[in-house]
């Protein structure tokens, strides 16, 4: 059976061995798992859309130096992508996703694009150190955070959540954007921007994901103090909470039975590619939202309003 996805287009195609089509609406994907936290994008089918030809740059963040979390694939890499249409050096900063962070280098320089990789475990403060002075010493600024790393575990019950599972949600998710910020925030100076990623989840309260809504949820409220922190030196701090979005992250935390099913609740009734989420990092990025800050994006088909 070959699987398709049409670009632009909500449907996915099947064909069977004898070649007959058939096409079913408003599928994200078919049943598929991955054993391994945060997971492979080169592992996953379809793979994920990350990049919309359709997108033209227009040099909004021409010279920036852009630091992204998580960049190697999925929402991180989509930002990268865009990042660069519009001009901006990216660094792309990963766990352990060699393959996967390979290929989106080779994609941004095919692009006539600039990055640097670093890879290794936000966890430890000390690599958040060691982020800085690389990119420092590369680039010699820096313009842009995105704060997009982030791990999610499947739980049906609380007493299900081993005391490990939740103190790895907190330390990756909360504990090492904190630590990150930190070390970045001496060198932003008028105009930076800081992007944080939420979710959805947290204000819909999904059962499921008790520790790591509790993760999202702390993010917010991080966005909010910082912005109006920094908010008279002019560096804005908003964050984004996608809905279901094709990611490694989904086959990696999900039972394999539920990922056809991912944002089929939403008001638009389908999961979302991440190149759909591009334009909302830029425009946070960019001075096209020079008087938005403590402000979280509810990118997610309908499935939260207000």
């Amino acid at each position: 059976m070959v699987f398709d996805y049409s670009f632009g287009n909500n449907y996915y195609k099947y064909y069977d061995t004898k070649g007959v089509k058939s096409t079913i609406y408003n599928i994200m994907a078919p049943e598929q798992s991955q054993k391994m936290q945060p997971g492979m994008e080169y592992l996953m089918t379809p793979r994920p859309i990350f990049d919309n030809p359709n997108y033209k740059g227009s040099d909004k963040l021409k010279d920036k130096v852009a630091i992204i979390t998580g960049a190697d694939s999925g929402l991180g890499k989509a930002c990268a992508i865009a990042f660069t249409k519009e001009g901006a050096k990216v660094v792309i900063v990963y766990y352990n996703e060699h393959k996967d962070a390979q290929e989106t280098k080779e994609y941004i320089e095919k692009l006539n694009g600039e990055c640097l990789l670093i890879p290794g475990d936000l966890t430890d403060k000390n690599f958040s150190k060691e982020i800085v002075k690389q990119t420092l010493n590369r680039f010699g600024k820096i313009d842009i955070l995105v704060n997009n790393a982030g791990v999610q575990f499947q739980q049906d019950k609380l007493e299900n959540i081993t005391d490990a599972q939740f103190d790895l949600t907190m330390r990756v998710n909360v504990y090492g954007m904190f630590y990150l910020t930190k070390e970045v925030l001496p060198y932003l100076k008028s105009g930076a921007s800081i992007i944080n990623l939420t979710s959805v989840t947290t204000f819909y309260g999904d059962p499921q994901l008790i520790d790591y809504v509790t993760t999202k949820g702390a993010i917010v409220g991080f966005t909010r103090a910082l912005a109006r922190n920094l908010a008279l030196k002019n560096i804005r701090v908003n964050a984004i909470a996608p809905g279901f979005f094709w990611t490694p992250l989904q086959p990696a935390c999900w039972s394999k039975e539920k990922i056809p099913s991912l944002g089929a609740d939403s008001a638009m009734a389908r999961g979302a590619m991440p190149y759909e989420l591009a334009p909302t990092f830029v425009f946070l990025a960019s001075s096209d939202s020079s008087y938005l800050t403590g402000q979280v994006i509810h990118n997610n088909g309908g499935q939260i309003m207000g």
